[in-house]
């Protein structure tokens, strides 16, 4: 799914708003780049660990990359979550490298990995599948796990997972458009790929079925990472007469705290995000990956290394509407959302 390294973005928007985020290009939120060896906090496979060809294997080791912080509150925490609540039920082994954004030094680090004796090897973002498309040859007993994607490269150690997140994206569209009074909602993405630009279609449609005039023009900011520039975009919206506001990548801290300042509300999605604005929060799209890791885990121990693609869904539980019980929402929108969720869950609703 997803995590390409930062480029000259477009905006759909005024010229005001390309004016104002091109201004703020200039400063880097950039991390320095990450260590090429796995994490002081997962350390290395003794050289005697069991082959990973063995599914019998008391304990099954598994590695993490993720292009973002653990604590993200957003695409990488949901999957080290999962992770987390995985451990003791299938004695997991879990070693973590976040933060690689540089695909060729995530490169070195999954290799690495692989070769240390790990069973499963999770490459948490769609920038990291040429990389896996190029190992998994090389080592065949080796799990290999990456997303948000649909393909396996045909290869019998390849599993690939990916989130219909337009689900939950037009739920929290049509919450908008219901709570809406100036009929102006801020929607902001990353870069036009993706589970990003899937919720951003997702959250606009369901906008639109409510009320079709309403304004949902997306703006992308070309970033992943940078919070200066999300919070831009998100000023600019707000300036405009836009009275609620989304977002997609680990950089909407930047647009939650605008959503705070000017006490609007905020419709997340990959993770909670109400402790960053606990009274602007609407709700938030949960991903849910350990339904999918724990089918994936399964295969493994017996003996089935890959060639399967995963998809989460509000019909399956990967996806939840998660509501923050702090945020006054009126029964009749609850309810007319409640709906909602229940006819996209068990098909009576289709989405466009």
């Amino acid at each position: 799914m997803h995590r390409h390294l930062d480029r000259k973005f477009s905006l759909i928007l005024p010229a005001v708003l390309v004016a104002l985020v091109a201004a703020s290009c200039g400063g880097s939120s950039t991390p320095a780049p990450a260590s090429s060896e796995p994490s002081a906090s997962a350390p290395a496979a003794a050289s005697s660990a069991p082959s990973p060809s063995a599914p019998a294997a008391t304990t099954l080791k598994v590695a993490l990359i993720a292009p973002s912080a653990v604590n993200d509150l957003a695409f990488t925490q949901s999957m080290v979550e999962a992770l987390n609540s995985l451990k003791t039920k299938f004695n997991l082994e879990i070693a973590v490298s976040d933060n690689q954004f540089v695909v060729a030094t995530a490169a070195n680090v999954i290799r690495n990995y692989a070769s240390q004796g790990y069973n499963l090897v999770i490459a948490h973002g769609s920038q990291y599948g040429s990389t896996i498309q190029q190992l998994a040859p090389q080592f065949p007993n080796v799990s290999f796990a990456w997303g948000t994607a649909g393909s396996t490269f045909n290869l019998p150690n390849v599993f690939a997972y990916q989130a219909n997140s337009n689900e939950g994206g037009y739920v929290q569209g049509a919450m908008a458009a219901l709570l809406s009074k100036s009929k102006v909602l801020g929607v902001i993405g990353p870069i036009a790929v993706g589970d990003a630009k899937l919720y951003v279609d997702g959250f606009c449609a369901g906008a639109k079925s409510v009320e079709a005039s309403i304004s949902c023009i997306p703006v992308y900011t070309g970033s992943f990472s940078d919070v200066s520039l999300m919070a831009t975009a998100a000023k600019t919206f707000v300036a405009n007469k836009a009275d609620a506001l989304t977002g997609s990548a680990q950089a909407v801290v930047g647009a939650i705290g605008v959503a705070r300042s000017s006490n609007l509300p905020w419709f997340g999605t990959q993770w909670t995000q109400v402790s960053l604005a606990p009274q602007n929060v609407v709700s938030s799209q949960i991903y849910n990956w350990a339904p999918t890791l724990e089918q994936i885990i399964t295969e493994i121990r017996g003996g089935k290394l890959g060639g399967a693609v995963y998809t989460l869904t509000l019909g399956n539980g990967g996806l939840q509407i998660q509501f923050n019980p702090d945020f006054k929402l009126a029964a009749d929108v609850k309810a007319k959302v409640d709906t909602l969720i229940k006819g996209i869950s068990d098909g009576t609703i289709k989405l466009p």
